[in-house]
């Protein structure tokens, strides 16, 4: 990568980093335009640390010249440890197998759910969340059930801000939603109706070692069948319990991490 940085105060790898951070879940493809805009890289600086990018593969062009993520980046991003993701990715898959349900597990990241694994099937209803997406904490049962775990700190911290609502269901008022997250802890499972997109709702269990939730588990189903949401928990908190168990025990010798 070429040195040297025409302005002060910020370094080159700054700018690279500033742009490939441009893509997420919501935003695979951009145009040079728009990505110089989301990194805040200048035109022409972005114009130039792009073509060192797409000639190292870590950015590519769509056919309509839009630019994405490269091969190079996704071989490198297979390298990065998921021993979570590979302990609990049978009990995904043996949970959708019993449901026929999306099921997905995600993890807090800052003030937002990171979604690391998903198994969903054609006939399944369609969901919001895809693997390396992000979604608000308080919509969504993963969410919640990840958030009703965190310390009072973190809980007063987060409903303290402008919280989202991305359906006119979703729960909002501080106090209402302080109230659903004492009993999320106390039951130990997460509901919601609506919250983060019409036509869908959620179950959700942590995944609980010395206390706190590591990642949560959820199982999504229509609105029109909400009434089978209650049938769902036992499996759903089952297979919760056994990744938790599976994560913490210690891994057989020449296994992966």
């Amino acid at each position: 990568m070429a040195g040297g940085s025409g302005e002060p105060g910020r370094s080159v790898t700054s700018k690279v980093l500033a742009i490939l951070g441009a893509f997420d879940a919501t935003h695979p493809q951009l145009t040079l335009t728009d990505l110089a805009r989301r990194s805040g890289v200048p035109l022409s600086t972005a114009h130039r640390l792009v073509a060192e990018l797409e000639g190292w593969q870590a950015l590519s062009r769509a056919p309509d010249g839009r630019l994405r993520v490269g091969l190079r980046l996704w071989e490198l991003g297979q390298l990065a440890p998921g021993r979570l993701q590979s302990v609990a990715h049978p009990w995904l898959q043996e949970l959708f197998v019993s449901t026929g349900e999306n099921v997905h597990l995600a993890v807090r990241d800052g003030l937002e759910v990171l979604y690391v694994d998903k198994v969903y099937g054609r006939r399944a209803v369609p969901i919001v969340s895809r693997t390396g997406g992000r979604l608000p904490m308080h919509p969504t049962g993963v969410g919640k059930a990840l958030l009703a775990y965190e310390p009072d700190w973190f809980v007063k911290s987060y409903l303290a801000r402008k919280l989202e609502r991305p359906t006119p269901h979703t729960i909002t008022e501080p106090g209402r939603l302080a109230r659903e997250l004492a009993v999320v802890r106390a039951q130990g499972y997460a509901l919601t109706y609506e919250e983060m997109t019409l036509g869908s709702c959620s179950a959700a269990a942590p995944i609980l070692a010395d206390g706190r939730a590591m990642a949560a588990l959820g199982i999504v189903v229509s609105s029109r069948r909400a009434r089978e949401l209650p049938r769902l928990l036992e499996p759903l908190r089952a297979a919760a319990d056994g990744i938790a168990r599976a994560y913490v025990s210690p891994p057989a010798a020449g296994s992966g991490p």
